[in-house]
C-alpha cells in the first residue's frame, strides 16, 4: 500500500459516510495519542522487535496523516505540503552532503546546522530556546545540557562530573538531615540533573536508560508475583527476605 492510499483511507474515515469518532477529533483532541504512539515505537524498539517496531511506526504515521487530514479541511496545508518542507529542510541544512560544503565530524555539521538555522531567521534570542517544554524531564534536561554544551559550557572531563555529583549528593543528606522540604526537592533536583549530565558526557540517553531499567524491574517484579501466586501465597503474606530472594533468582534466570 502506498502514501497516498493511506490518505485516501484517512480521508474516507473523516468523510460523510466515515467513522463518527474520527470524524469528531481536531488536532487538539489527538495530542495524547501522537505522543501515545512515539513511545510504543521506543517500547517496540527497544524490545528489539522488528515486527512490533513495524506495526507501531504505521501507528505513529497515521497520526500524522490524520493530523494533515485535518489541515486539509481547514485549508492550511496537506501532505504534501508537509513533505515537501520537510525535504527543503534537509536539503538546506545538509550542504556538505547536497552542496560543496565540507564537513569531516558531527560537531562540525552541527555547526553548519545553526548557521542554516541563523540563515533562515530561525536562530532564537537564547541557545536553550526551542527544546519543547512538553519533553520529559530527563529528555528536556539531556538536550538542553547538550546545547549548552555546544557553546562550550561543558566539562573538561567526566571526572569533574562526578566530583559535582558528589557535592550534590553532600548537600542533599544536609538538607534531608535538617528536614527541609525545599531544599531536599532542590538538591534532589540537582543529583537528578548531574546524573542526566554524566549520562549525556558517557554517551547513553538518560531516558532510554530508565525506560530500559523500569522494564526490567517490571520483569523481575512480575516474576516475584508468579512465583507467588504458583506457591499460593499473597506478596502481602511475604517477608522481604522471601520477595529479595525471588528478585534475585529472576536475575539469575
Amino acid at each position: 500500500m502506498e502514501l497516498n492510499e493511506l490518505i485516501k483511507i484517512m480521508s474516507a474515515l473523516r468523510g460523510e459516510k466515515g467513522c463518527p469518532w474520527d470524524k469528531e477529533q481536531t488536532m487538539e483532541s489527538l495530542k495524547p495519542f501522537i505522543v501515545e504512539e512515539a513511545y510504543e515505537v521506543l517500547e517496540a524498539i527497544d524490545e528489539k522487535n522488528p515486527e512490533a517496531v513495524k506495526e507501531e511506526l504505521g501507528d505513529l504515521l497515521f497520526q500524522i496523516v490524520f493530523q494533515c487530514q485535518i489541515a486539509k479541511e481547514k485549508g492550511a496545508f496537506e501532505m504534501a505540503d508537509v513533505i515537501e518542507r520537510i525535504g527543503r529542510k534537509m536539503i538546506s541544512r545538509h550542504p556538505h552532503v547536497f552542496g560543496d560544503v565540507v564537513c569531516k565530524t558531527s560537531a562540525e555539521v552541527l555547526v553548519h546546522w545553526e548557521a542554516h538555522k541563523k540563515k533562515e531567521g530561525k536562530q532564537r534570542d537564547s541557545i536553550l530556546e526551542g527544546v519543547p517544554k512538553t519533553l520529559p524531564s530527563l529528555l528536556r534536561a539531556h538536550r538542553l545540557q547538550d546545547r549548552a554544551a555546544r557553546v562550550g559550557f561543558d566539562w573538561d572531563k567526566v571526572d569533574d562530573v562526578m566530583k559535582k555529583l558528589d557535592e550534590e549528593i553532600r548537600e542533599f543528606k544536609e538538607a534531608m538531615e535538617e528536614k527541609k522540604e525545599d531544599a531536599i526537592e532542590e538538591e534532589l533536583g540537582d543529583i537528578l540533573f548531574m546524573l542526566v549530565n554524566i549520562s549525556r558526557f558517557i554517551g547513553v540517553n538518560p531516558e532510554d536508560a530508565l525506560r530500559k531499567t523500569i522494564l526490567k524491574f517490571i520483569s523481575r517484579f512480575r516474576y516475584i508475583e508468579m512465583a507467588a501466586a504458583d506457591s499460593g501465597r499473597k506478596l502481602s503474606d511475604m517477608t522481604l527476605a522471601e520477595m529479595d530472594a525471588l528478585w534475585d533468582e529472576s536475575k539469575k534466570r
